[in-house]
């Protein structure tokens, strides 16, 4: 077996690569390139540990790890807008994103906080509950009803269409 010695420049143009904005696939790229999946996921790895953003398998913005996207967060929190502007630009993101995924992180401990116990106050709220699900059963029941009766509609007029109006009623 003969072991192939790559360069540091095709290390680092396998690596951008796989980075913003082209996101190219490691399968893809080793076919492309002839390097081995192997290699080009352990210089994925690499980059990743050095810090470097690699989503890697070819993953778009919006399936990115939740790990790739709280690093965005941390880079972009003190540039302004208009560098902000730029960063994204280069890694191929929208500044939308970024500022929902800082909302996201910001609001990941909230679901945490335990819930308020339920007091003597919340009894008209047992009340109402009671009352909504009483209401959604009938709706259910209604939206039932309206179904089957468009159903025979449609048989009648299906009916009316086949064998003339008077055989049909």
């Amino acid at each position: 077996m003969k072991w192939v010695r790559y360069t540091k420049e095709q290390r680092e143009w396998a690596i951008q690569q796989m980075m913003p904005p082209l996101n190219r696939a490691v399968v893809a790229l080793a076919k492309a390139t002839g390097i081995t999946v192997v290699t080009l996921r352990t210089w994925q790895r690499i980059a990743r540990a050095e810090g470097r953003l690699v989503p890697g398998d070819g993953q778009q913005r919006d399936r990115w790890s939740s790990t790739d996207k709280f690093r965005i967060v941390l880079e972009t929190a003190p540039l302004s807008e208009a560098e902000l502007s730029a960063y994204c630009r280069s890694k191929g993101i929208y500044p939308e994103q970024v500022a929902q995924w800082r909302l996201t992180c910001e609001q990941a401990n909230t679901a945490a906080t335990p819930a308020p116990k339920p007091h003597a106050a919340s009894v008209p709220d047992a009340k109402q509950a009671l009352r909504i699900q009483q209401l959604e059963r009938t709706l259910k029941k209604q939206e039932a009803q309206l179904a089957e009766a468009a159903a025979l509609l449609t048989l009648q007029k299906k009916a009316a269409a086949i064998w003339g109006k008077d055989k049909a009623k």
